[in-house]
């Protein structure tokens, strides 16, 4: 599994959600591609995204399996990334 992240740098709700996505890959590798929805607006496009940041796309097998949008808490990243079947140390 791995994950487009989507960020820009005036976001203040992607500013929370980077710090709270470093605590999640401390307790777990996962593969993840950043981007920012500015300098990168090419590639960003090829992944539809709104005007809500940011965006954590899960993909497996180059599929996209969920999208979450806006600020999430470390404990509900946590337990999504386990509904898809990826073990977090506890």
């Amino acid at each position: 599994m791995k994950v487009i992240k989507i960020t820009a740098i005036w976001c203040s709700g992607c500013l929370i959600m980077n710090k709270v996505w470093n605590n999640v890959l401390k307790k777990q590798k996962i593969e993840t591609i950043s981007l920012d929805y500015d300098i990168d607006k090419e590639e960003v496009e090829k992944y539809h995204v709104g005007n809500i940041l940011p965006v954590f796309i899960f993909e497996k097998d180059n599929k996209e399996l969920l999208r979450i949008e806006g600020e999430k808490s470390e404990k509900e990243m946590i337990e999504i990334i386990e509904k898809l079947g990826v073990s977090i140390e506890k």
